[in-house]
């Protein structure tokens, strides 16, 4: 009897040790399949998702690849409220719109890159990456943005490789720690009850102007208000990246 019980307990520990192996392996796969790493040592590139923890300012940023129906709606709210903000938007469409991109700086708002062609990045080898990013600096140049040097990687896909590819282009890469989907249009209150329930010291919030949105530029009539009121000072993701003792680290 009592050599049936030490069987079982050896047996129970090799079981124990296999789910656990097949456990992390599992977590693994599933973090490189993304392409996101969760942590990176501090000597390894990442990407900036949040400032610093101890202030109150935050950075509001939103993304557009197509469309013009929805950015006027959107900028006139961040007029309203005296808000600066962070739009990231593709060299494809900066091209097409040239004079909406100009809306935006001339509103005092920054600029920064989503490469060329809204494309996934881990879709691509390192040197189409590279191309897209190149294809994108010669377009703002064009435009005479040619001092941009922040970089939001398509649909927020990167990895080690293109965040080092990058930073040999003197671009910044930036994510974010906040996303409400607004793009899925979940509905306004949901948009707002995420933003203003998340948001903490030192967040970015990843937001949308391309016509996909019908409930973003309603929920910025509540969302800009009230996290004014709650305390927080809106900045643009220089001024962010720019504040002592802000931390850069990757958000899964």
């Amino acid at each position: 009897m009592q050599r049936f019980y030490v069987l079982n307990i050896k047996h129970f520990r090799r079981w124990a040790v296999v789910v656990i192996f097949a456990l992390f392996t599992s977590l693994f796969i599933w973090f490189e399949h993304d392409g996101f790493l969760s942590v990176f040592s501090q000597d390894d590139p990442s990407a900036l998702a949040r400032g610093n923890a101890n202030e109150t300012n935050i950075a509001l940023t939103f993304n557009i690849s197509w469309g013009d129906e929805k950015v006027h709606g959107i900028l006139e709210q961040l007029e309203q409220e005296d808000i600066q903000a962070t739009f990231f938007v593709s060299g494809e469409w900066a091209e097409r719109h040239p004079e909406i991109v100009e809306d935006i700086t001339e509103a005092n708002h920054e600029l920064g890159m989503l490469g060329y062609r809204y494309k996934s990045y881990l879709d691509q080898d390192i040197e189409e990456v590279k191309k897209d990013l190149l294809k994108a600096k010669e377009v703002f140049r064009k435009l005479e943005y040619d001092d941009i040097n922040l970089l939001r990687a398509p649909s927020g896909h990167f990895n080690k490789d293109i965040i080092e590819m990058a930073e040999r282009l003197e671009l910044k890469s930036i994510h974010w720690n906040v996303h409400p989907h607004d793009w899925k249009n979940p509905g306004t209150d949901i948009i707002v009850d995420h933003v203003m329930k998340e948001t903490e010291n030192g967040d970015i919030i990843l937001l949308h102007a391309s016509d996909s949105v019908k409930q973003t530029e309603k929920a910025l009539s509540v969302i800009l208000p009230g996290l004014k009121n709650k305390g927080f000072t809106f900045v643009s993701i220089s001024e962010l990246i720019n504040q002592a003792n802000s931390e850069a680290k990757l958000i899964e």
